[in-house]
């Protein structure tokens, strides 16, 4: 049997190839899909079988797209918001074989209305299923998020509470195979590893301590989780099939004169934030290439072009990797020497780093024209917090910097520096000028 594991970095997606017999299945596929064929034809598998646990909000399936490549049949959950127009649905108990391997379906609603589950059960090893692919329903660590229905709260906390039983009532021994690792927007406290059994996390899993249902449904509707707009855009596109991923993987290399023709929506550097402040092109945001699968369906939309800057053509492209994957194609090139455009005399911006002294002595002085912008997450700031600052979480900041006065002095703050370099970088774009960063920020804080 061939099982192989593929994670699609900064998404922290994992999905899944399993094969017997000469023939196998993948598990919610990436939107760039050649590596399942490729891996599947180099063990002599065809793919017959392709298994989505969910309607994605965070990525765009590669499921039609390799439908297209392979002949293969993808396989959806009931109770979807519209039809999955390129997927058969499938119900409780539906069992597939391939190879000494059989695939059965577990509906498991609550994260969304269509959630599925997949146990998957050997024919050398009869006593229960030897694992299960979980989807956004359980992780390693943690449970799926339930805030997708705002009118349905409760009700839908209570659909994942059950079909977590079911999931656990597969056994101890099977191994649990979840959709996303640590560091996606899926959940908070997922574990860094990605392995664990469905006994291990009944044991030592937060949210399955919780045995009351009702208990459990106030723990979730009690959670904080963000919306970013292109989660929208990921339903629409994983409910009627994206397109293919670009062939080319990285944007075409502009020079300083052609620089100047192109008037994109928004001119992105992917440096590093140090980089960045340092010095930077009127104008631009800073989207640091790790940062790119949290934040840029924050700030970007769907029919926006984009212009990349960044430090070498390594950047650059996984810069567009990283934005193909959530479906922001328009990207018109990109620039790497800045340089030699500082050097031909092009203007560049900076923003100034400050530290602890001086944003203390600030809280200490006079603050009628001053204020320090946390744009941590809500449960960041609910743990702990600089007393005389105000909070806008840095996604949000897409639209509320219309609630900012441009005319006033604002220092960012974060946990280390990082996103509140993003938040000052749209600030910059937005045509704020009197900006300054809290390098370290509230982990210097503590530390002082």
């Amino acid at each position: 049997m061939l099982f192989k594991k593929i994670k699609t970095p900064g998404l922290s997606h994992l999905s899944y190839l399993v094969g017997s017999g000469g023939k196998a299945a993948v598990i919610d596929p990436r939107r760039d899909c050649d590596i399942y064929l490729e891996t599947a034809r180099a063990e002599g598998l065809e793919i017959t079988h392709i298994f989505e646990t969910h309607r994605n909000e965070d990525l765009v399936s590669g499921a039609p797209i390799l439908a297209s490549m392979t002949d293969a049949k993808v396989f959806h959950g009931p109770n979807a918001a519209g039809d999955v127009q390129y997927a058969a649905t499938v119900r409780e108990g539906d069992r597939f074989e391939i190879g000494q391997i059989t695939i059965e379906v577990i509906e498991t609603p609550g994260h969304t209305d269509d959630h599925l589950a997949f146990a998957l059960y050997d024919a050398e090893y009869p006593d229960g299923a030897v694992g299960v692919f979980t989807g956004d329903a359980l992780f390693v660590g943690d449970v799926g998020r339930t805030d997708f229905y705002p009118d349905r709260k409760r009700e839908v906390a209570g659909l994942l509470f059950d079909s977590l039983r079911k999931i656990l009532a597969l056994g101890d021994q099977a191994i649990i195979y979840p959709a996303h690792g640590a560091g996606s927007v899926c959940g908070s406290g997922m574990a860094e590893r990605e392995f664990s059994t469905v006994g291990h996390e009944r044991r030592n899993n937060p949210r399955l301590q919780i045995e009351s249902r009702e208990d459990f449904i106030d723990a979730k509707i009690n959670e904080i989780h963000y919306q970013p707009p292109y989660f929208r855009l990921m339903e629409r596109l994983n409910l009627v099939g994206g397109d293919p991923a670009p062939r080319v993987a990285r944007p075409r290399q502009l020079s300083l004169s052609e620089l100047d023709e192109h008037s994109p929506t928004h001119l992105v550097d992917v440096r590093d934030p140090m980089a960045y402040a340092s010095g930077h092109f009127p104008g631009s945001m800073s989207l640091p290439v790790g940062m790119i699968p949290a934040f840029a369906g924050w700030f970007i939309g769907e029919e926006d072009t984009i212009l990349l800057i960044g430090s070498d053509e390594s950047q650059l492209a996984a810069a567009t990797e990283h934005l193909v994957r959530i479906a922001l194609d328009n990207i018109v090139g990109g620039y790497t020497d800045l340089v030699s455009a500082a050097a031909a005399g092009k203007v560049m911006e900076q923003i100034p780093m400050i530290g602890t002294h001086t944003v203390e002595k600030r809280l200490q002085g006079d603050r009628s024209d001053w204020t320090l912008l946390d744009v941590r997450d809500a449960e960041e700031r609910s743990d702990a917090s600089i007393d005389g600052s105000q909070h806008i979480y840095v996604g949000e900041l897409n639209e509320r910097w219309k609630e900012l006065d441009k005319s006033r002095h604002y220092t960012l703050m974060c946990a280390s520096g990082m996103r509140a370099t993003v938040a000052a970088g749209w600030l910059t774009s937005r045509g704020f000028e009197k900006l300054d960063i809290y390098l370290g920020s509230m982990g210097a804080w503590k530390a002082a």
